[in-house]
């Protein structure tokens, strides 16, 4: 088995994740452009991962989503992902480990996903209790055109997700099934249409099998994570309760030479997981290359690079906190914190709140990991406090 030392893993990590210097990534952090340029600049993003994980809170003045273009791509704005999903696209939504934005080329590797949530992951075959409300949204939609979940309100408004009428369920089965999809976002509301009319029958006519699926989908979550548990792999696309079937095609894919058992130490023991050949050259290259203080990014809570929080402790050291779900007297760091990155260590983090109306990113609270800060931190991070304020066109407080 390959051993890796953490330092040469965590380079990895930020290398495959596109945060690193240009010439390591093979992405770098370009200018966004604009229009199809833009678009195309984003769209590789997605694809270098493999998804795009999509999340409603706004507070920092932009989505999850939109953080994580405009932390790789230069001049992007939030506009920029909201508007990513379009007729045309090469993309669909879909879920991933959450609900996500894919490539369009993942499509016939979720065949098995669609079949799989036939009976809906949290509210059973709603389908086939509410057969009439399905066959009218199918109706509609065909009849129609684009709807919105709204469009289908059977009754009052109803407060809150999980407070919804049978349309709504019976809608995001029908989208989980596989029989509707997800045409465009207008301001974050979903707008829904028959799937022959969103996704081009190249990648409607040719589903691969559950097994090629697997080994598909783990290969793309390896060239984004660059070294990989099991564990984080089958979190990255939801692949719950199939250890036999993850291990089966983890020996196929070693048995072919696309991916290298590899084991590193960390804080917890020696952790054993998976590299592609190619990562692990690089992985060697990373860690004798000479340390440079790469300029400070700030993150989304829920960027590819950390949103697996236990992976996050282990090669960085960096407890990732998310307490948007907690009342404010508990929390110990703030609402919604954007870690700062700087070379291949997280430095701190920051909690921010956009204000529009008065054009100014307020600085809620920052923490830094260091009692005292190195000057070349506070500096790495007032960089990415201002590149992200720009981004946003807003003026950003100073740091505390």
């Amino acid at each position: 088995m390959l051993s890796l030392s953490r330092r040469s893993v965590r380079r990895l990590a930020i290398a495959r994740a596109g945060l690193g210097q240009p010439e390591r990534t093979r992405l770098g952090r370009r200018a966004a452009g604009r229009g199809a340029r833009a678009r195309g600049a984003a769209c590789a993003v997605v694809r270098r991962f493999g998804y795009q994980q999509l999340d409603s809170v706004s507070v920092t003045g932009a989505r999850s989503h939109s953080l994580v273009l405009m932390s790789r791509l230069d001049g992007a704005t939030p506009a920029l992902a909201e508007t990513l999903l379009v007729p045309g696209a090469p993309l669909f939504e879909y879920w991933g480990h959450e609900a996500c934005w894919l490539p369009m080329e993942l499509y016939p590797y979720m065949e098995f996903r669609r079949r799989q949530f036939a009976t809906h992951p949290w509210w059973g075959d709603v389908i086939g209790e509410h057969p009439r409300v399905a066959k009218t949204i199918l109706d509609r939609l065909a009849g129609e055109g684009p709807l919105r979940a709204v469009d289908f309100r059977t009754g009052p408004a109803r407060a809150g997700w999980w407070d919804l009428g049978a349309a709504k369920k019976v809608l995001s089965a029908l989208w989980s099934r596989g029989d509707v999809a997800i045409r465009r976002r207008i301001s974050f509301q979903r707008e829904f249409d028959l799937a022959e009319r969103v996704i081009p029958e190249e990648f409607r006519r040719q589903p691969r099998d559950r097994a090629e699926s697997v080994r598909h989908l783990l290969l793309r979550a390896l060239a984004g994570h660059g070294w990989s548990t099991t564990g984080t792999l089958a979190a990255t696309w939801r692949l719950r309760n199939m250890g036999d079937e993850l291990a089966e095609a983890l020996a196929v894919l070693c048995e072919s030479g696309d991916v290298i058992a590899a084991a590193v130490e960390t804080d917890a023991g020696r952790r054993t997981g998976w590299i592609r050949p190619q990562d692990a050259e690089l992985a060697e290259t990373l860690s004798g290359a000479r340390p440079r203080q790469d300029r400070g990014v700030l993150l989304s809570p829920f960027d590819p690079l950390i949103w697996d929080r236990a992976r996050t402790q282990q090669l960085f050291g960096f407890r990732q906190a998310i307490e948007i779900y907690k009342p404010a007297p508990q929390r110990e760091f703030g609402y919604y914190c954007l870690p700062v990155l700087a070379g291949d260590r997280f430095i701190g983090r920051v909690d921010l709140k956009a204000f529009r109306k008065e054009g100014r990113l307020r600085v809620v609270s920052n923490h830094w990991e260091e009692v005292t800060p190195a000057p070349r931190h506070r500096v790495a991070a007032e960089v990415a406090l201002e590149r992200l304020a720009n981004g946003l066109q807003l003026a950003a407080d100073p740091l505390g």
